[in-house]
């Protein structure tokens, strides 16, 4: 399988994408054609634990590893899981599943790929006779960063630094960065929000002076956003499971479809269910749901992208998203492939800040998709109402992904089964979710933990219950323009 960039001409192995992380133009890389799954492939992989069904998925692109080597780093990636099923399906109502993505060493959905993550990168760069220190450069808006430090963490051959907005990220999420532990690993908050964060790691990686500069230290760059086709292929897999779960748990008939709703900020998970969907997943409806900074239902309703507008902190901040990178990908794929339109685009977007998309492009994604966002008020009211009529807890993202759910079967009539896609622990966001369920305002995260499982009854996390003993180790503040020095100053030791 060769993967090919969104906005150019380069090509490149499986390997070569995920060791380079981004394409050399700037553009993302996408695969060159879909690899199908057939109805007997679906069937065969029913009895399959869910690192087999993983390793099955991923192979279907990353045909260039050993299929045994890779089965092997899946199960070593998943049995860091609390639990026995690393993608648990709950059945919430006769129609309506939670597929629970929260599992792993930090408690979201970003773990599903990067637990996976060192070992196709690195796998990657063996293939690709890359011999230098590889240094990943990471933007996060709160969950990316943490579940990469973790991932990453004393990894040989590898040093990872993350970059957060400092007043952008849950208490819990800040906490989770600054006490991180490994040899190999920095956290820098910024001055500034996501998308700066996130604009200033693509320009190193489209900088010659950049490369350049870290060549002479013999280090090169790689990414673990979900810019990296690695970090997007292991998220495709939990869909085939959900899917094969209601099959085997006899929700649905082999080839009856289901609709997902998930909480979109960068629009990588979402794409990841679009993808399965182009690969044979009897897929119907993806519902993509927003916080307050809506500008994807705007986007997805108007065929419109622009983000001159406000930008609110809320209290879902790993969607606190003003330029959703993944939508580059979707945009592609709409334009029937045609790198010179993206381009366009994408240039528009940095020099004007909004692009608009052709009719019958926003037909097919309104086709496909079907869009709302959640603000602060309905965020509140859907946890506290969800808990009231099920007992079950869901954090301040979850709870977009259900309102827009809720919303879209009203609206629609359409019965089809729907998955919730769950991308974090409530214990994650403690404060924010026993406001929602009782209306106290508890300042201190762990009394907020601890009263959240007085009552709820769900359990508390290892991971997150052993945080408030560990010692902070990362307290740097620095302005987006100052990025870059840190970025020097950590791979030169100082």
């Amino acid at each position: 399988m060769r993967f090919i960039s969104t906005r150019g001409n380069e090509s490149v192995t499986g390997a070569q994408a995920i060791a380079q992380g981004i394409a050399k133009d700037g553009g993302l890389f996408v695969p060159e054609t879909f690899p199908k799954v057939t109805s007997e492939e679906l069937s065969a992989m029913l009895p399959m634990s869910y690192a087999e069904r993983a390793a099955t998925v991923l192979y279907k692109f990353l045909d260039d590893y050993d299929f045994e080597e890779l089965k092997t780093a899946c199960e070593q990636a998943y049995s860091q899981f609390e639990g026995d099923d690393p993608a648990p399906l709950v059945k919430i109502d006769s129609s309506l599943y939670m597929l629970e993505l929260f599992h792993g060493p930090t408690c979201a959905f970003k773990d599903m790929a990067l637990t996976l993550l060192p070992y196709l990168l690195r796998k990657g760069c063996d293939l690709s006779g890359i011999e230098e220190e590889v240094l990943i450069l990471v933007a996060t808006s709160g969950d990316t960063g943490k579940a990469a430090l973790e991932g990453f963490k004393d990894a040989k051959g590898v040093k990872v630094m993350v970059f957060y907005p400092n007043d952008g990220v849950s208490k819990m999420q800040k906490l989770q960065m600054a006490t991180q532990e490994g040899d190999n690993v920095n956290v820098v908050a910024v001055r500034s929000n996501f998308d700066d964060c996130q604009s200033a790691v693509k320009q190193f990686f489209t900088s010659d002076d950049v490369k350049e500069e870290l060549k002479k230290r013999n280090v090169i760059l790689s990414s673990a956003n979900s810019i990296n086709f690695g970090r997007l292929a292991p998220q495709i897999a939990y869909y085939f499971s959900a899917y094969l779960d209601l099959v085997s748990s006899d929700q649905i008939a082999m080839g009856d479809e289901v609709n997902f709703a998930v909480p979109t900020g960068n629009f990588g998970n979402i794409l990841a269910a679009y993808y399965a969907k182009r690969m044979g997943l009897p897929v119907k409806k993806l519902v993509c749901a927003s916080n307050k900074n809506n500008i994807l239902t705007d986007f997805i309703k108007t065929g419109v992208y622009d983000k001159r507008r406000e930008f609110y902190k809320t209290m879902s901040p790993s969607m606190d998203i003003l330029i959703s990178s993944n939508l580059e990908r979707l945009l592609f794929e709409l334009s029937g492939r045609e790198p010179t339109r993206v381009k366009l685009r994408m240039d528009k977007l940095k020099e004007e800040g909004v692009y608009e998309i052709y009719e019958e492009e926003r037909e097919k994604i309104q086709s496909l998709f079907a869009a709302d966002f959640c603000g602060e008020d309905e965020t509140v009211e859907t946890i506290y109402e969800f808990f009231e009529e099920y007992a079950y807890p869901m954090d301040t993202h979850t709870a977009c992904a259900m309102y827009a759910a809720s919303g879209y079967m009203a609206v629609s009539k359409d019965e089809t089964p729907m998955v919730v896609v769950s991308t974090a622990s409530p214990y994650k966001f403690p404060q924010d979710v026993m406001y929602a369920l009782t209306g106290n305002d508890i300042k201190d995260s762990f009394k907020a933990i601890k009263h959240l499982n007085l009552t709820t009854a769900m359990k508390v996390p290892k991971s997150l219950s052993k945080l408030r003993d560990k010692k902070v180790r990362f307290t740097a503040v620095a302005d987006a323009d100052k990025l870059y020095e840190k970025v020097l100053e950590f791979v030169d030791g100082k």
